[in-house]
């Protein structure tokens, strides 16, 4: 069998977020040894290094409502290129994070190679806000609703003007903590939305089945997209907006495993580790750890 070929794109990014520390996500995630893990388990694994982004001390904020957003849109345009060059070779890119708003960028640069992308978003938020939304101007509390076609010109038109993706091609999983406009977006869209309740009602195993259908009908490549406030904070302190009572250590493994098993995963890009509040690089590790079982490490 030919080798699965894995593309790695850092992008060392907060400037869509609040609180600072995020940037060094794809260091962290590095340090704990994203590229020796995947290697040994025979895949082709070429690193690509960081996208360069600017400091937000050496930049202004020119409007509360959409924060950095050119230097944002700068960023999202060329991690787009990356991306779609990566798939193009028949390569899996796998963009690490950085806060959110990477999901802008990559799944704009998937939209250019695949016709009809199923996408599973693993999140406590909605990600779905817009600048008449947004109570904060963070914009990686916006890359959902961007790939929609939804919010500023100028995210939207990142990669091509238009929705990126289809609602009823898109299922959120783990979600817990929505805005009550995003929660009423989400409602109005074919979004599918999977709560920390349906999780403790059906079981991830069950969640899944019913998701891989949802992302898989008539479609041509499925995107997944996981932040790690996903996860509990007990277990994954180190975020950029924990939230208690999300899923746990083996949920989580549950999920990429049944990901790898439906052999069906075109693209993946990790979020939100943020090493400032981890302890021991344990986020980064259960990142990593989360990769390769999207990839399909497996037990035995």
């Amino acid at each position: 069998m030919d080798k699965i070929k894995v593309t790695i794109i850092g992008v060392p990014i907060d400037l869509g977020a609040d609180r600072r520390g995020v940037d060094m996500g794809p260091s962290a995630i590095r340090y704990a040894g994203l590229k020796a893990r995947l290697s040994q388990m025979g895949l082709d694994v070429q690193d690509m290094g960081n996208i360069e982004i600017p400091q937000p001390e050496t930049r202004e904020i020119q409007d509360t409502t959409l924060k950095y957003l050119p230097e944002i849109v700068q960023a999202s345009e060329e991690l787009c290129t990356m991306v779609a060059g990566a798939a193009r070779d028949g390569r899996i890119p796998l963009v690490i994070g950085g806060d959110h708003s990477i999901g802008i960028g990559t799944l704009a640069g998937m939209a250019q190679v695949k016709q009809r992308l199923g996408v599973l978003w693993f999140d406590t938020h909605g990600d779905a806000n817009s600048p008449r939304t947004t109570s904060s101007g963070n914009i990686h509390g916006m890359p959902l609703a961007v790939s929609l076609g939804v919010g500023d010109d100028k995210l939207v038109a990142v990669g091509g003007s238009g929705h990126k993706i289809q609602a009823e091609n898109v299922v959120l999983i783990g979600i817990r903590n929505l805005d009550q406009e995003e929660r009423e977006f989400l409602r109005q869209t074919r979004v599918t939305v999977f709560t920390m309740r349906d999780i403790d009602q059906l079981g991830m195993k069950e969640v899944m089945r019913r998701a891989l259908d949802i992302v898989t009908e008539d479609t041509d490549g499925v995107h997944v997209s996981f932040d790690l406030d996903v996860i509990d904070p007990t277990e994954a302190p180190g975020v950029g907006t924990p939230v208690s009572g999300g899923i746990n250590y083996r949920e989580a493994h549950l999920a990429m495993e049944l990901v790898a098993e439906s052999g069906i995963m075109s693209s993946m890009e990790v979020a939100e580790v943020n090493p400032i509040l981890d302890t021991r690089n344990k986020t980064a590790e259960l990142a990593v750890g989360l990769i390769s079982s999207a990839f399909g490490k497996s037990i035995f």
